[in-house]
């Protein structure tokens, strides 16, 4: 942290934040910060990848736990900080006895110290989340204690947070979106039907793996925030921008309040902000409760009309108007996918441990770059077709070189001998070029075909270009 920074509370996010002397608003969510009160620290934060905040906190590889570092707790060998709270911090370790990697969440001796209850409710988190196995929930393998550090060791995932990919692309496109959000109400309908609720679930709470699958964390661990009016002072539990309206009144944290929380997220997946806000909490409640839910036409004009009814009954202010649970919300959610998988998973599972294709996304198109065994490189282009949804198809395309008319007779020749795919005359980024293109069935097409389409037109343009050019510019 720079030794200028102070450290200020927002009651909308219910987190700590590091700013600049002056500054008296939330990054995340404009609402105004204030001081922190001994009651706002019993946060905690997995899997941040900002160090910034390593000196705020009691348990720092500095102050108590520079040992971890030399030696180890239990069989647990430390490596390095992955995420720091007030309520402790967490490493990535690997375990002695089997050799893998793991992140060990430590429990701070401060906390233990100040109330002994913060020991219950952590080891409450570890029977909780130990009795979760599902594919989109983070395994928690071991509880324990070992010389006064409380411990938890849990799966390591060496992925980003949902918040952080968002921070970084902006907003996901709608099916990419909607693909996120139904293995997320897997993983909570899971936990639903062992009568698990998880109380504080956002975007935050939510991990992405190497291959893009989200696994949600932080189960039994809800944090309380203390909210004031005019008239009375209460004790809510979980992060104010994600709560239910029903919340606000006292009730307690259940099934339907958790896809209340899917809703939000899913909402922020699809325009990259928060649906409701303002300047205090005061603000934000007076906002969930009585505001509608804004519109998505502008923020996300590519989102289907059955998403936008999807959201609302996620978001739906009575609870009764919500699906009952994390199933019922899957349920829904696959329902307005049909058959099609998100285009962005689709490509990570295509091109998964390829050493030689990187590629990235910009709105709907997919920009790829494949590096051919002879040092020669060849980019591709993947983009949804523009027909109606039911007759859309998943264009593939490859530049060739730039469309000068002298070529046109030799690239006549050339497709009329063509097995794969066909070359054609397309405009990119401002330049007339021929592509060699392919095309599949958007609701259909598999990872497999868009791997093999991908390489086979890499190699086919590249040929071309060569052919036609001498030269090797894409």
């Amino acid at each position: 942290m720079d030794s200028h920074s102070v450290i200020l509370f927002c009651a909308s996010c219910n987190a700590q934040r590091v700013v600049l002397p002056g500054e008296n608003s939330c990054a995340e969510c404009g609402s105004k910060l204030s001081q922190i009160e001994e009651s706002q620290t019993n946060e905690t934060v997995l899997f941040s990848l900002d160090s910034s905040l390593d000196d705020t906190h009691e348990l720092s590889p500095q102050a108590v736990s520079e040992q971890l570092f030399r030696e180890q707790i239990a069989i647990y060998r430390f490596e390095s900080l992955l995420g720091a709270g007030a309520m402790g911090k967490v490493y990535l370790a690997t375990h002695e006895h089997l050799e893998r990697k793991c992140a060990v969440k430590i429990l701070s001796p401060k906390v233990v110290k100040q109330d002994e209850d913060y020991v219950s409710r952590f080891q409450n988190e570890g029977r909780t989340a130990a009795a979760l196995v599902h594919p989109n929930i983070v395994t928690t393998h071991a509880i324990g204690e070992h010389e006064g550090f409380h411990f938890l060791e849990m799966e390591y995932i060496s992925g980003k947070t949902l918040r952080q990919l968002i921070q970084e692309e902006g907003a996901l496109t709608p099916l990419r979106a909607t693909g996120l959000a139904y293995q997320i109400a897997e993983g909570l309908g899971h936990a639903h039907a062992v009568g698990i609720i998880h109380s504080d679930l956002k975007v935050e709470n939510v991990l992405l793996n190497s291959q893009g699958i989200p696994k949600i964390v932080d189960f039994g661990l809800a944090k309380q925030v203390k909210t004031h009016d005019s008239t009375t002072t209460t004790r809510l539990v979980g992060t104010p921008h994600y709560m239910s309206p029903e919340l606000f009144s006292g009730v307690a944290p259940n099934r339907q309040s958790d896809v209340y929380a899917l809703g939000v997220c899913y909402f922020v997946m699809l325009t990259g902000k928060l649906p409701y806000q303002g300047e205090t909490l005061t603000d934000v409640r007076k906002s969930i409760l009585d505001d509608p839910l804004p519109s998505l036409r502008k923020a996300a004009p590519d989102m289907s009309l059955e998403m936008g009814e999807c959201l609302s009954l996620l978001m739906a202010k009575a609870p009764t108007n919500r699906p009952r649970d994390g199933i019922e919300a899957a349920q829904l959610l696959q329902a307005v996918m049909g058959g099609s998988r998100d285009l962005e998973s689709l490509i990570q599972e295509a091109f998964s441990g390829a050493q030689n294709i990187t590629w990235n996304r910009n709105g709907l198109q997919y920009t790829v770059q494949v590096t051919l065994p002879d040092g020669r490189g060849q980019k591709l282009y993947l983009e949804p077709s523009h027909h109606r949804s039911t007759d859309r198809l998943l264009l593939i395309y490859s530049t060739c070189c730039p469309a000068d008319p002298a070529y046109y007779e030799q690239v006549l020749r050339l497709n009329a001998e063509l097995s794969h795919g066909s070359i054609a005359v397309r405009e990119i980024e401002g330049r007339t070029y021929f592509v060699m293109v392919d095309t599949y069935p958007r609701a259909t097409v598999d990872a497999e075909e868009i791997r093999r389409s991908v390489l086979e037109l890499a190699y086919h343009a590249d040929d071309l270009e060569k052919e036609l050019t001498g030269q090797d510019h894409h």
